[in-house]
């Protein structure tokens, strides 16, 4: 009977969209996988930034074996780099005795203890992060990373801006394994099945009209996801395209700043707070044209994954990095300078004016994100594990 591979992720707190991933590694057959969790939120930790309180309304700690480590930061926070410091890392990791490491990122100093840590151990380590070449960098951090990358043997990319991102950092390609940044849809298949049904459900819920052309955003209201740009250029749109609405799911800083533009601007807005998971299905439903303007701080933007799904089409920056992978310009949606509000608000006058283009775009997205899927990155992920292991283990 053949040895299962010994499989040990490192990663911050349970993430929804993470999760997932982690959780199909551990169930497939010929791997025993555990996690590491550098700290466990509670309710007012998890929310910071999201303006609420909560917890998340999927389950995050079932169907695959966890620990949580020791945080011995003064502030434990999710939102500061020294928030999670856990300086027994290393003992855990020798206790568990993996064939690998999976390191999810650098952001937290615990995630840096841990690379360190496995590297000591002598320990195989495979780095899965979200930075990609979109985002300027001084030449003293574009070394830093360079240095750091080394003590990995390989790197699960995201997408095609974290794969250049990568390389330009001295991995070498063949060492670059792709992992598409996926979403868990189970709690959208209901409204992608029927949007129509969902959709019109929850617009006469939020009191939205009937033939509205819904303008929607998803997120945190935080400076670099930009929604004032959004809430401007639906202004400059309302002229040509009067049966425009914006529609904003998400909380945050600029909460009260974003409604009080869109009052100034005469913009007819729904503003439904944070939702959790399980709401998100009908509010996706409700939309007929999803716009993420955020700069280079958005890594990807699962959000995007999300409405694709659901069947619509989208607009982003050309910060945001998702775009080279999900969205072609003209076939599965449209991409704008982030910053430029006429650009934006160009696009939503085009895509207010044309049912059919919104049609095709939101079908072709559909289409394409149909490949970023939880089960072609586990199945990409357990490859690249196995080779890693196995070259570490040759003569």
């Amino acid at each position: 009977m053949t040895t299962p591979l010994r499989v040990v992720f490192v990663t911050t707190h349970p993430i929804q969209y993470q999760v997932p991933w982690m959780r199909g590694v551990a169930q497939t057959p010929g791997i025993d996988a555990h996690v590491l969790y550098g700290m466990l939120p509670d309710a007012k930790q998890q929310g910071v930034g999201f303006g609420v309180a909560f917890t998340w309304d999927v389950p995050l700690l079932e169907g695959y074996a966890w620990s949580a480590l020791e945080n011995v930061a003064s502030a434990p926070s999710l939102s500061t780099r020294e928030g999670i410091d856990t300086p027994d890392i290393g003992r855990r990791l020798a206790e568990l005795a993996p064939d690998v490491v999976v390191v999810c990122g650098w952001q937290s100093r615990s995630l840096v203890q841990a690379a360190r840590s496995a590297s000591k151990l002598r320990l195989p380590v495979v780095v899965r992060g979200e930075s990609n070449d979109l985002r300027p960098r001084p030449l003293w951090k574009r070394l830093l990373h360079r240095a750091f990358l080394k003590r990995f043997d390989a790197a699960l990319a995201i997408g095609t801006a974290n794969a250049r991102f990568l390389r330009a950092a001295g991995m070498p390609a063949s060492a670059i394994t792709l992992a598409p940044y996926s979403v868990d849809t189970r709690h959208l298949a209901d409204a992608a099945r029927d949007r129509a049904r969902f959709g019109a459900a929850a617009r006469a819920r939020w009191d939205i009209p009937e033939d509205a052309v819904v303008a929607l955003f998803v997120g945190k209201l935080e400076a670099k996801k930009r929604p004032l740009n959004l809430v401007e250029a639906v202004a400059r749109a309302l002229p040509n395209a009067g049966n425009l609405h914006l529609l904003v799911i998400g909380a945050g800083p600029l909460d009260g700043e974003v409604k009080a533009r869109a009052k100034a601007f005469g913009v007819p807005a729904t503003f439904t707070g944070f939702l959790n998971q399980g709401e998100l299905g009908p509010a996706y439903a409700a939309g007929d044209v999803f716009v993420l303007p955020s700069d280079h701080g958005e890594t990807w933007g699962l959000v995007v994954n999300e409405a694709q799904y659901v069947g619509l089409p989208v607009v982003v920056s050309d910060q945001v990095g998702c775009g080279p992978d999900l969205v072609t310009p003209g076939r599965t949606g449209w991409v704008y300078a982030c910053g430029d509000v006429d650009a934006l608000a160009a696009r939503l006058v085009q895509l207010a004016q044309d049912r059919e283009m919104r049609g095709r775009l939101g079908a072709a997205g559909k289409a394409r994100v149909a490949d970023f899927t939880i089960e072609r990155a586990v199945e990409a992920t357990v490859g690249a594990l196995r080779a890693v292991v196995a070259k570490r283990r040759a003569p």
